[in-house]
């Protein structure tokens, strides 16, 4: 193979990096507040960075790093002389690296879901302590306790641990950064946390923005909580086998799996357990929006992260 093509083959390939990566919507963009905020809440307004461990971190060019890459594939196109140079020269605009966007799931954000009393409440039980075990996340998590027989099944693996539920539903991997910063990640040591998080930022990320959230909100947990054994959960598949959704999210727990170290960080993935060989969700163990886990699926779910809570809780 010629040194030019294997040049051409290596600039497109960081350009179509930079191509995976979509404008973020309008509603996401950083600065100025999104919207008038709702039920009377404040609008959101995109914190700061969080830190990305390096395990997830996107390569991102710097300001220099990018300039030569174009120039290099803007000289080699304008030097080219072979029948495919219309080509190169019709989809270089396509081929030429793109300054990288800003990841606003990795970032401290007040979410609205962390405002008002959910947060308040949050962070008045974390500053009485006494908490064993964590849990954390969004709707997922948080309506394990909602109604008698999801919270029979809650009681039944976790009725004799002393547990705080800190998720919220709706809620998000900067969310979940912003209440761990802000009062819910202090006054309390927990001996393990049970983290799972992520899937309301697939409508808005790509699957490798998403693990930096993920990877900067065991970070950040990891910060708070020196002592803890975190064990964290694949993303749980959602919607039908088909929906792109599915892709997203086991792109994301490809890469989150990466931060299990098994000393202080374990992953472990259950998603398999709730459906059947054609991928479809067990008869009753999901609501019908193919998202949220009813009594008998949080049973399969307890059932199957019992004994590694218990182990990482001694």
């Amino acid at each position: 193979m010629k040194p030019t093509k294997n040049a051409f083959i290596a600039l497109f390939a960081l350009a179509s990096y930079a191509l995976a990566q979509p404008a973020p919507p309008a509603a996401n963009a950083g600065g100025p507040p999104q919207g008038p905020g709702r039920g009377g809440l404040a609008p959101v307004v995109i914190g700061p960075a969080a830190p990305v461990p390096p395990e997830v971190a996107i390569p991102r060019p710097t300001p220099e790093e990018l300039t030569r890459v174009n120039d290099a594939l803007t000289a080699w196109i304008a030097s080219d002389k072979s029948q495919v140079k219309p080509l190169l020269e019709k989809f270089q605009p396509l081929m030429l690296l793109q300054p990288p966007r800003a990841n606003n799931a990795a970032t401290y954000t007040q979410t609205q879901q962390r405002q008002g009393a959910r947060h308040l409440g949050f962070a008045e039980i974390a500053s009485k302590g006494d908490i064993d075990l964590l849990l954390h996340g969004d709707s997922i998590t948080d309506w394990w306790v909602q109604g008698d027989a999801n919270k029979a099944v809650f009681d039944k693996y976790f009725g004799n641990i002393k547990t705080a539920n800190f998720a919220v539903a709706g809620d998000t991997t900067q969310g979940v950064l912003w209440g761990l910063k802000n009062g819910e990640g202090q006054g309390f040591q927990p001996k393990a946390v049970m983290l799972m998080i992520g899937t309301n930022n697939t409508g808005a990320s790509t699957a490798p923005e998403i693990a930096e959230g993920v990877g900067a909100v065991v970070l950040e947990m990891r910060k708070d909580f020196p002592n803890a054994k975190i064990l964290l959960l694949a993303i749980f598949p959602r919607s039908t086998p088909g929906d792109p959704v599915r892709d997203k999210i086991a792109e994301v727990n490809r890469i989150i799996s990466r931060l299990d170290d098994q000393r202080h960080v374990f992953y472990m993935d259950i998603g398999a357990k709730f459906l059947d060989e054609k991928g479809y969700f067990l008869p009753d163990t999901f609501r019908g929006d193919n998202l949220h886990p009813q009594a008998k699926g949080y049973d399969i779910w307890g059932a199957a992260v019992k004994d590694k809570l218990a182990e990482l809780m001694k």
